[in-house]
């Protein structure tokens, strides 16, 4: 399982979902241009010690991480591209998730362009009560990789006291 955000905004969160994906042994990419500085030092400071611990891949555009993605990976065992959007009718709770597939983010601002959306081989959303607009990115990053992982057993094994 992978986690893709698109031109994120914000580094704080970007930090808080790296630090997620240490933590749950979840690779992610994270795609360009970004509205803050990528590098190695400001991404330790949003990141702090966890940086080290997270399979990253930056990717310059969203052309460069769709290569990279047919590239990598062998079409028969290819992970669908699910993103997640308040644009979509499937609550991801009822989403039958695979090991295989890479959960996308859009940016805080603006989400993703209709191109990236016809790119998806899946569109679902975090049910929310009427009249709400969103939920923070790394917030609903951890509610989707949660119901994710839990399907497809993907969950680090539990240490024993």
């Amino acid at each position: 399982m992978r986690l893709a955000l698109y031109q994120p905004d914000i580094a704080q969160n970007t930090g808080t979902i790296l630090r997620l994906c240490a933590c749950l042994g979840v690779a992610v990419d994270v795609i360009g241009p970004t509205g803050f500085d990528m590098s190695d030092r400001a991404l330790k400071r949003a990141a702090l010690d966890y940086l080290d611990h997270v399979d990253l891949t930056r990717h310059t555009s969203f052309s460069d991480f769709m290569q990279a993605r047919m590239a990598s990976e062998a079409s028969s065992e290819r992970g669908r591209l699910v993103l997640l959007t308040a644009h979509a009718e499937t609550p991801h709770y009822r989403f039958g998730f695979r090991a295989s597939d890479t959960l996308m983010l859009g940016r805080e601002s603006a989400g993703v362009p209709e191109a990236v959306h016809a790119q998806a081989d899946a569109r679902i959303t975090i049910p929310m009560r009427p009249g709400l607009r969103s939920l923070n990115v790394a917030v609903s990053a951890a509610i989707a990789l949660g119901e994710a992982l839990r399907q497809t057993g993907g969950y680090p094994e539990h240490a024993s006291d």
